[in-house]
């Protein structure tokens, strides 16, 4: 079965997921020479602890040829095919090892690295569970569950830094936005040095067409320092980013590169990923205004979202069904109305909720009883989500939310009012105003739809590939908004009418 799916599939997209099984990204030359022209400084020997195909190998004989250079990886193959393509030299200096389970007996001067990139879920439990060990010797306590192997990378090669050396590591952005991100940071800020934070404008990802942010991590071994500087690369196969990491960080006016010079502070609170934060009047939050949860999460779309045509052709009555968006590519507009329904109904997409929830067994039709047995005779009721639930066919409830919120996404217009009152799925957030007051609804739909409080997204948000950005219920609730717009559209916040 699994065979004929992949045959089915753009050789792109099967390359891809073979790549993300290893977390393997190649990193381009004109990054690769940036981040070596940073640590060869002072050091002898560069260290590269995932050396795949030899990207910084190759970096550092056109930026520092008279510098040895030691590398490792865990796959035996890659190193091999590079071997075979002429990309290492004798010179190199390599080895088969695990990283993390058996990293090198000795402290480096210089590491660089584009650390595999294999997110929790991808993780065998025995593997999170020498990661948890590493994080207990190291930084005295475990990290979220949700933290990839390049987390660990960066925490084991950090360890391995010796006093006075250099690390650079290009890393997805969620390294600095991530639920582990605090304890993380608040390691790194006062053990080392970090001394610049690259990021990079969406036109100009050293990765296009992959779903991450990138950011390069710039530490020494050093005493911490109350500044940093921060900057945004706007240019793609930019060489000014080569001369402004060989010049040690020094700000000669670069038309390609936005520098900042940021307190250290400011920046950790804020997100290294995430550019400053200007001074503004945002007193508030949307927490003071209204209450975020995600949408339905049903464990099996395809047996509980259905079209219109299906839930006849089932013989499902209306009394079990609830009207719904799954996609956010299905709210496409600020207002989701009967006519946006209606459209998509002609596209023959999903737009019905399966809820038996409020019906007994015996009460139910037959064409309902026998559309559940043959749920269970798919499996259904063994999904982990279903498993949960007593039957295992009840649905999740959700009030139907006055706003909607694309949960990930690359356009402006995040905030969709539910004028056709219908239930999200997980691809939206649901957002409850504290007030049924209808004045209260619409300043806050104005102050939702403003720019301001749009362009404050990235602030709560993770960043991903494509100018994306993810935000989670808590970091929505987070969302600052202006202290002039709440005067300018008299809403009073913290009301105390409240819906929860």
């Amino acid at each position: 079965m699994q065979t004929v799916i992949h045959q089915k599939l753009p050789t792109q997209w099967i390359d891809r997921e073979r790549l993300r099984d290893k977390g393997q990204f190649w990193t381009p030359n004109w990054i690769a020479e940036a981040m070596v022209a940073y640590v060869a400084q002072g050091a002898d020997c560069v260290f590269d602890p995932g050396v795949g195909k030899g990207a910084f190998y190759t970096a550092l004989k056109n930026v520092a040829p008279e510098k040895r250079f030691y590398g490792i990886d865990i796959d035996p193959v890659v190193i091999d095919e590079a071997r075979a393509e002429g990309i290492f030299d004798n010179d190199a200096d390599l080895e088969v090892r695990d990283f993390i389970l058996d990293p090198p007996k000795k402290l480096f001067k210089a590491i660089v690295a584009n650390p595999p990139y294999i997110r929790h879920h991808r993780l065998a439990p025995k593997v999170k569970n020498s990661f948890h060990m590493l994080s207990l010797r190291t930084l005295g306590g475990t990290l979220d569950g949700r933290a990839g192997l390049h987390i660990y990378f960066l925490i084991q090669a950090l360890h391995l830094l010796d006093r006075g050396g250099r690390l650079a590591f290009i890393m997805p952005a969620d390294t600095c936005e991530g639920v582990f991100s605090n304890d993380l940071w608040n390691w790194i800020s006062k053990k080392f040095c970090i001394d610049g934070v690259i990021t990079f404008d969406h036109k100009a990802t050293p990765f296009p067409g992959v779903d991450t942010n990138a950011v390069i991590l710039l530490i020494q071994n050093d005493t911490p320092k109350e500044k940093i500087i921060w900057v945004k690369c706007l240019v793609s196969e930019s060489e000014e980013l080569f001369e402004f990491t060989k010049n040690d960080l020094v700000n000669d006016g670069y038309g390609d590169l936005a520098v900042y010079q940021r307190d250290l502070n400011e920046a950790l609170a804020t997100g290294l990923s995430r550019p400053p934060r200007i001074e503004n009047d945002c007193e508030f939050t949307l927490v003071d205004f209204a209450k975020v949860m995600r949408g339905v999460a049903t464990g099996a779309n395809d047996f509980f979202f259905l079209t219109r045509e299906k839930a006849k052709e089932i013989g499902i009555p209306d009394a079990f069904l609830l009207r719904a968006v799954g996609r956010t590519r299905d709210a496409e507009r600020a207002h989701f109305t009967e006519d946006t329904l209606s459209h998509l109904e002609k596209k023959g997409r999903p737009t019905f909720l399966f809820f038996p929830n409020g019906h007994t067994w015996e009460n139910m039709p037959s064409s309902v009883k026998n559309y559940i047995l043959a749920g269970e005779k798919e499996g259904l009721p063994k999904r982990a989500l279903i498993s949960t639930r007593k039957p295992w066919y009840k649905m999740e409830v959700r009030k139907t939310p006055k706003f909607l919120f694309a949960y990930l996404g690359r356009r402006n217009a995040r905030f969709i009012k539910n004028e056709a009152d219908v239930i999200p799925l997980t691809g939206f957030l649901c957002v409850y105003p504290r007030s049924n007051d209808e004045n209260f609804i619409e300043g806050l739909w104005a102050i939702l739809q403003h720019p301001d409080t749009v362009s404050n997204l990235e602030l709560v948000g993770k960043s991903y590939g494509s100018g994306a950005i993810k935000v989670e219920p808590r970091g929505l609730e987070k969302l600052p908004i202006s202290k002039k717009l709440v005067e300018q559209y008299r809403l009073p916040p913290k009301t105390p009418q409240q819906l929860f």
